[in-house]
């Protein structure tokens, strides 16, 4: 106590300093968040040496960025008359002109693969060279296309008459801000304006446009949820307090707390993601809790003595430890991420432990500092402290905890296994859309692309046959076609893109365009119709998006409905098994990989190392209760109420089905570290009554509960509603984390005001030890007769 005495002296000594000193921190923090950047590639989950991603990079290495395609898909009969087909065909050109994109492949664009007999090779030729102008024209080119070109089946059209093109996009563009540029700016005006003027409706999708629009729905929230956050607390606070002025201090503090986490993110060069997008909230409803503590010990000190020197220096030296102790334990639960080797998680772990003790500081200075400016709150400010409800409320909480114990326990366990049920239901989600706005159009679009062409999430197969020249022997062909046949019966999966689409097509090109010829050759085939295509340079262009310069490595690419976890490990099983078969690792190292792969694997990462993080974080909170107490059962009892509404947590999840996911693996290290906090709060009280009350269990507990129930119930209310902001959210997993943060936080208060005290009770004969509690490191000194 000595310490904070010190501490509290040296801050009200130098309120002038102080200030200067947060008021030049703060500026300076404000010139970083020039720095600020937002995240323009999917979160990697995993860690930059893990196998997925090597496999991914090496993929890179070979064919370059596969996230480069944005498709537009229409589905409407009308487009088959003259005018809207070739506007459609226009739109296509005009997009293909602009600098951010590479190339385009559209019905305007397609090309008939034909064998030249004289001169031995295949020649292309358009599908058509001048624009249709009568209806008939544009029903024989419809007809060539969806009956005779089976090659662009699934590319460029389906049976049911759906039209779709690709655009490639620039793939030095595809992680810059200059994609989001041209996605915003250009692409969706361009798309409007047609649908506008020519009344169709155009589908867009394809990796880089949802990126595009994931990212900037992040950036609206994060304003909604800083606005939110500030207006509900502040709202709630006035409720509690009915004091502009006590309202105006947190809020001011907390103001300050958002423009560092700012500018954190900005001085250590870390993107903002959907994770660091909620540390600015995070802070506001973490750092309200601590000015309600602060506030309302120092308005408790006025109303006891009235004199405000005093009253301020106890704030600091009384409130300051307990409140220390619980930012550290807070911060140290988000720490644990700093352990996990996901830089994502990691760089939520350190900006997140770093701005909760910020937000400490700056409360434990810039509260006390303020106040001593002002005069004395009045009697209505301090009539708060009495409100009968509130008395009420600690009434029935110490009558339950009195003669109620057994009632306790036996709901405790009834809980337990109720939640042990639930937690058996939980599954895994590793879905790359799942958290995504289901009711922003974007949403749709995919869903409408997974219903007619059978996703859009490229998966990759990548095959090295470990010599140059490899892929094209007849033989590996033929194991690739086996490969495309198993990839064709899941119905999560599209139909698969290889060369061997190429071959196919060749052969029915020199069989004089007959698409029943629209299969591998056969071996006495392969010769003849090969040589047709050494002769040609028609095909090269087409060869290398699927067949690499030296002939060693080919790619098989399909793409990906909205699937979790669970199935995809059934698909890659079954796909590896194939692949053992067809391709024996003496002569082939074949590797499924893309990007909708390594976030399913990166969300499997991430599960075990939230047991890993979690676990670390119950070690070092019993070894900080241990150093309170130096006593097992201690560590024990304060334990079980804070993993209690974890465990509800776990249950509800199950039952209500919502997945473990990355976004809501949060949900457990952040409820954790903030409800440790109440149980911290009662303790420090509890130690201090049980000397003012010479060691008698009892009146310590009860004293304790009366103490720090008010300000524990406030707390855990602002919490609760701060938390349930993020429910506004339009990303399923926010909404989750909102709402099971904020549950599992009131969860943490009952247990902390009923179970915990009940526990010390129950116990009282083996933690009664007034020996221990001397011997403690962390001396309590006996208290002085004012403040008996």
């Amino acid at each position: 106590m000595t310490f904070w005495t010190k501490i509290a002296g040296f801050i009200l000594r130098n309120r002038y300093l102080v200030l200067l000193t947060i008021a030049i921190i703060t500026g300076f923090l404000v010139t970083q968040t020039k720095y600020m950047r937002f995240s323009y590639t999917e979160a990697n989950l995993l860690p930059t040496d893990h196998e997925a991603n090597i496999e991914y990079n090496k993929f890179l290495e070979i064919f370059g960025e596969e996230g480069n395609l944005v498709i537009l898909g229409v589905k409407d009969s009308t487009i088959f008359t003259p005018e809207k087909f070739n506007a459609w065909n226009k739109l296509v050109k005009d997009l293909d002109s602009l600098p951010q994109v590479d190339f385009t492949v559209s019905v305007a664009d397609v090309q008939q693969l034909k064998a030249d007999r004289k001169q031995r090779k295949f020649v292309i030729e358009p599908l058509f060279d001048k624009a249709p102008k009568t209806n008939e024209e544009v029903t024989e080119i419809k007809k060539q296309l969806f009956e005779k070109l089976p090659f662009y089946n699934n590319l460029l059209y389906n049976d049911k008459g759906v039209l779709q093109t690709a655009i490639y996009l620039n793939k030095d563009i595809v992680n810059t801000p200059v994609r989001k540029d041209f996605v915003m700016d250009v692409l969706i005006p361009t798309v409007e304006s047609f649908e506008k003027k020519h009344s169709v409706d155009v589908r867009i999708s394809g990796m880089p446009y949802i990126r595009t629009l994931n990212s900037q729905n992040i950036t609206d929230e994060m304003e909604i949820f800083v606005i939110g956050a500030l207006l509900i607390t502040a709202i709630i606070f006035f409720f509690f307090f009915r004091s502009f002025r006590a309202t105006f201090i947190t809020l001011l503090v907390v103001g300050i707390g958002v423009i560092w986490a700012f500018g954190f993110i900005g001085l250590l060069g870390y993107e903002i993601t959907v994770l660091s997008a909620l540390i600015p909230p995070l802070i506001i409803v973490i750092g309200v809790p601590n000015a309600v503590f602060l506030i309302n010990k120092y308005q408790q000190e006025v109303k006891k003595h009235g004199n405000q020197a005093k009253s301020l220096q106890r704030v600091i030296s009384k409130v300051g430890n307990a409140t220390l102790m619980t930012n550290i334990t807070t911060a140290s639960g988000f720490a644990t991420f700093i352990f996990v080797k996901s830089q994502l998680m990691r760089e939520f772990g350190i900006l997140a432990s770093i701005n909760i003790i910020s937000i400490f500081i700056l409360a434990l200075l810039i509260i006390p500092i303020i106040y001593s400016f002002m005069p004395l709150p009045e009697q209505k400010h301090l009539n708060h402290l009495e409100k009968k409800w509130m008395e009420n409320v600690v009434n029935w909480m110490e009558n339950m905890v009195r003669k109620q114990r057994i009632a306790i326990y036996i709901t405790t366990v009834s809980i337990i296994i109720f939640s042990m049920i639930g937690l058996y239901m939980i599954r895994v989600s590793g879905s790359l859309i799942e958290d995504m706005p289901k009711g922003k159009q974007f949403y749709k679009d995919i869903k409408f692309f997974e219903s007619e062409f059978g996703g859009i999430m490229p998966l990759e197969i990548l095959i090295d046959t470990k010599r140059e020249k490899g892929v094209m022997k007849l033989s590996t062909l033929k194991k690739m076609e086996e490969l495309n046949e198993a990839i064709e019966t899941f119905p999560e999966l599209s139909k698969p893109i290889s060369v061997t689409n190429l071959v196919k097509y060749s052969k029915q090109a020199y069989y004089n365009g007959n698409p029943k010829y629209y299969q591998l050759p056969t071996s006495q085939e392969k010769s003849y119709i090969f040589a047709y295509t050494k002769n040609s340079d028609s095909n090269s262009g087409m060869l290398k998006n699927f067949v690499d310069s030296t002939g060693r490595y080919a790619r098989i690419t399909t793409f990906m409905k909205d699937i979790g976890t669970d199935k995809m490990d059934v698909i890659q099983e079954r796909l590896q098994a194939v692949i053992n078969k067809q391709f024996p690792s003496e002569n082939f190292n074949v590797s499924l990989t893309g990007k909708a792969l390594v976030f399913l694997k990166g969300t499997n990462y991430l599960i075990k190392n939230l047991v890993i993080s979690l676990s670390l974080a119950i070690v070092l909170i019993s070894i900080f209760m241990a150093w309170m107490f130096r006593s097992p059962q201690m560590i024990l009892i304060s334990l079980i109420p804070n993993m209690l509404p974890l465990l509800i947590t776990g249950g509800l999840m199950g039952f209500l089905d919502i997945p473990i996911k990355p976004s809501t693996i949060l949900v457990f290290s952040i409820a954790f570290g903030i409800s440790v906090d109440d149980t911290i709060h009662f303790l420090a009280k509890y130690r201090q009554e049980l000397l003012s009350n010479n060691w008698k269990i009892k009146p310590a507990v009860y004293s304790a509960l009366r103490e720090t129930g008010v300000s524990m119930f406030y707390t855990s209310i602002v919490l609760f509603f701060g938390f349930l902001v993020f429910t506004v959210s339009s990303f399923g997993g926010t909404i989750a984390l909102g709402g099971l943060v904020s549950v599992t936080l009131l969860l943490a208060m009952v247990s902390n005001l009923l179970l915990l005290p009940s526990l010390l009770l129950s116990f009282e004969k083996k933690i009664a030890n007034k020996k221990v509690l001397k011997e403690t490191k962390f001396k309590i000194l006996p208290p002085k007769d004012e403040d008996k």
